[in-house]
């Protein structure tokens, strides 16, 4: 396959990689663009592996809720210009609010009634009529906990509304207010570590398994035997365990301690155990591509 200069840039921008080295990649990948990026990976040359595919889009994300139940939402459109705008702020507002008594699904959410009279698909073409951008809910989540509260946090400027928005759900009986201040600390910390799952179990079998022959490509290329090539691959997944699992991670307000040995030790407080059930992380954009400048 030809690799064309355009190709050339485009993996160059997912990875931080020098040119010459994207061209190597892409030829030794026949131009596949996924496995270039995982040929750079195993060659130690990718500066920016876990940001692959992440390109920017402007809009915002907005989060609705307190108590046992939230819901976030992000809603795109085509400039910052727009996010800044007061009613385009106050129509992902309300989006969130219309999610919060929904199933969290996008199509769920659109036909959910908003405030004004009409469904949130409606709103949503209005402010396209009046705006004169193209806006799209791309993504919607809903949390809740039968027992205990379901906390949120949001970066940014303006009340509940940014870039980034991550919702969590902790389950315990013990004291609520106490539960929601350590909910927001750990929506806090997923914003920041960017875990892919609560625990090494709900990891995407796929995605371990994508490690997993990196490493090992990886370690080959020491030239060291099989048997030591299989230790340094376990070695390199409890890693990237203890990178990508929340509760495994080191928490960012105390990094002498994992998260799951605060989640532990919150349950003194609490009066209470507390457990991580599940949470939701939005970035603004992420996986979005725009169309290239001319």
């Amino acid at each position: 396959m030809a690799i064309t200069a355009q190709m050339v840039k485009e993996l160059r921008e997912k990875t931080g990689v020098g040119m010459m080295d994207c061209k190597t990649a892409l030829a030794e990948t026949d131009g596949n663009m996924e496995s270039a990026v995982d040929w750079l990976r195993t060659k130690g040359l990718a500066k920016a592996a876990k940001k692959a595919g992440r390109v920017a889009a402007e809009g915002l994300i907005a989060v609705a809720g307190s108590g046992d139940r939230a819901a976030m939402v992000e809603l795109n459109s085509e400039t910052d210009f727009v996010s800044r705008n007061d009613q385009f702020q106050s129509l992902v507002t309300a989006v969130a609010d219309a999610a919060l008594g929904t199933d969290g699904k996008v199509e769920s959410v659109l036909a959910a009634p908003i405030a004004g009279g009409s469904t949130v698909e409606a709103a949503i073409t209005d402010a396209v009529a009046t705006i004169g951008e193209n806006m799209t809910l791309r993504r919607a989540a809903a949390l809740s906990v039968d027992e205990g509260v379901v906390a949120s946090y949001v970066h940014a400027a303006s009340p509940g509304l940014g870039k980034i928005g991550v919702i969590v759900g902790l389950k315990s009986s013990g004291d609520a207010e106490k539960l929601a201040a350590l909910g927001r600390q750990i929506a806090m910390h997923i914003a920041a570590a960017g875990p892919l799952a609560v625990d090494a179990d709900r990891i995407d079998a796929e995605t371990i398994k994508r490690e997993r022959a990196i490493f090992a490509e990886q370690a080959r290329e020491s030239g060291k035997p099989e048997q030591i090539i299989e230790k340094m691959v376990e070695g390199r997944m409890r890693k990237f365990f203890e990178e990508s699992v929340l509760v495994k991670q080191a928490f960012i307000m105390d990094t002498e301690r994992t998260v799951e040995a605060v989640l532990k030790d919150a349950a003194k407080d609490v009066g209470a155990p507390v457990e991580v059930t599940d949470f939701v992380a939005f970035r603004l954009g992420e996986g979005i591509d725009k169309a290239a400048e001319a």
